[in-house]
């Protein structure tokens, strides 16, 4: 080899061993980061039905999984339902989610966790609920509820001010209030049904005075018996969580449900009652 190709060579080997050397230094800033960041998920991020999974079972099979995504009862018309369209959730707990692979699935909306309390904000929302939007999904943001922290105006009005808020452009569902058993303490957290109703009415409230659309309500028939006695079902949507292979029995005087998660595995999975261009409807008019 000539002398001058040698040296090239040589020079080359001598970078990429340099390169080599402080690569891992680069990205040991990064990798701290990103474990900082899964801590503070792990520690402060309660997922959509994680309550529900603990106090009430996931029951959830191949077979109820098939039988969910099947119309079953009245749809979001009122008449009875001859289509579904497939969705799912998400939160932190996912960090960056490959959503090209889940339209590949046919999964057509999702639900990305923006706040919990007035203190926790998703730290993978952007590239959750941005992403889920870019690859074609109609997409919306939830609020986990804990009513014995703040007012539900509170809450209300941290959620639309980190993601949660609603516009009419048929891409961005009504925000979420995930309503569920408490992960901290008490199944109501320490409220009567009159005060946990009043509780859910505020936020409900505040976020219609903010957005002109009243939030949807997620929760589980049993929970909701246990802690509620309002009735929400003249504005507000209905998410009920039940992991079989029928949605049951739905929380009161709702006669029928908007959404369903029917599974938690392998990531939370859920199905719209109606036909695709209902959904659209849901994420176009105001209330």
């Amino acid at each position: 080899m000539p002398i001058s190709g040698r040296r090239r060579r040589l020079s080359a080997l001598s970078c990429a061993a340099a390169i080599a050397a402080l690569v891992p230094g680069l990205l040991a800033p990064q990798a701290e980061a990103m474990d900082s960041t899964n801590e503070y998920v792990a520690q402060h991020d309660h997922e959509m039905g994680s309550q529900i999974r603990r106090v009430e079972g996931d029951q959830s099979t191949p077979d109820t999984k098939a039988a969910a995504r099947r119309p079953q009862g009245v749809n979001v018309d009122g008449v009875v339902a001859t289509a579904t369209v497939s969705g799912i959730d998400v939160s932190g707990h996912q960090g960056n989610v490959d959503w090209a692979s889940y339209w590949n699935q046919g999964i057509r909306f999702a639900y990305v966790k923006a706040t919990e309390s007035v203190d926790y904000t998703n730290p993978y929302f952007a590239q959750q609920y941005n992403g889920s939007y870019n690859v074609g999904m109609i997409r919306g943001a939830y609020h986990f509820a804990t009513p014995d922290t703040s007012s539900g105006a509170a809450q209300a009005n941290y959620f639309v001010d980190h993601g949660g808020g609603w516009s009419p452009d048929g891409r961005t569902l009504p925000g979420a209030l995930d309503m569920e058993y408490n992960p901290y303490g008490s199944t109501c957290y320490g409220k009567s049904k009159s005060a946990m109703t009043a509780w859910i009415k505020d936020f409900s409230d505040t976020y219609h005075a903010r957005t002109n659309k009243y939030p949807t309500i997620y929760t589980s028939t049993s929970w909701w018996g246990q802690c509620v006695d309002g009735d929400f079902s003249s504005t507000n949507p209905l998410w009920v969580a039940r992991y079989s292979s029928s949605v049951g029995t739905l929380p009161y005087n709702w006669g029928f449900y908007t959404f369903w998660q029917y599974s938690s595995s392998p990531v939370d999975q859920d199905v719209f009652n109606g036909a695709y261009d209902r959904l659209v409807v849901l994420a176009t008019n105001s209330d």
